[in-house]
């Protein structure tokens, strides 16, 4: 898990570096208006004091690749609203627990709306947001071996409402295309430390 969100930040540093050189930057005219766009990450979170499950189990620590798409509206280079459909992809594994073994799967996607904070630096910027991430969650958790058979130990399908916070960097480029790379952590139902590392392009009408 370490592993691949290195091997993902990794990537997205060359990606946000070779943006860097490709084509003619010009200075950012382009102070407000609708933009559009796309993001690929990575989710990360643990599942944690599930009554029932981790004290069987333990805590799991799983991650999976996510995508996102979001539409804007900037005020102005320093500030902007922003609505985004987020499916955070579908983490699961197997596990050894005591006297058994099993599986668990997560499945995660909803609507998020932020305010975004961004200093324009040239054409770099530094950005913080703020919001809310409305959601589907689905956690089943099963184990082998309970009387001879397969057994489920938990299945919940729940709406739930998590704050959402967060910092990024990027760069735009002919005035109108920004790529950008973002940290963000979500405050989840039957979830603990849930971030995600995201690579996102946009274009700013």
């Amino acid at each position: 898990m370490r592993t691949s969100n290195s091997r993902f930040l990794r990537q997205a540093c060359i990606v946000l570096a070779a943006a860097m050189f490709c084509g003619h930057a010009l200075a950012d005219d382009n102070d407000s208006g609708l933009y559009l766009g796309g993001g690929y990450g990575q989710f990360d979170t643990k599942i944690e004091n599930v009554e029932g499950v981790t004290d069987v189990i333990g805590n799991i620590d799983t991650d999976d690749g996510a995508w996102k798409l979001f539409a804007g509206w900037r005020f102005n280079k320093f500030i902007s609203v922003e609505g985004d459909y987020i499916d955070l992809g579908n983490p699961r594994g197997n596990f050894d627990a005591a006297g058994s073994d099993g599986n668990y799967r997560v499945e995660l996607a909803g609507f998020g709306a932020y305010v975004i904070g961004t200093l324009p630096i040239t054409i770099f910027e530094l950005s913080a947001k703020a919001g809310y991430y409305w959601h589907d969650v689905k956690l089943d958790v099963n184990l082998d071996n309970i009387g001879g058979g397969n057994g489920n130990v938990l299945h919940t399908d729940e709406n739930g409402e998590a704050w959402v916070y967060g910092v990024g960097a990027g760069i735009t480029l002919i005035d109108h295309l920004n790529f950008k790379l973002e940290y963000e952590r979500m405050d989840l139902d039957r979830l603990e430390d849930s971030y995600t590392l995201w690579v996102t392009g946009a274009w700013r009408f």
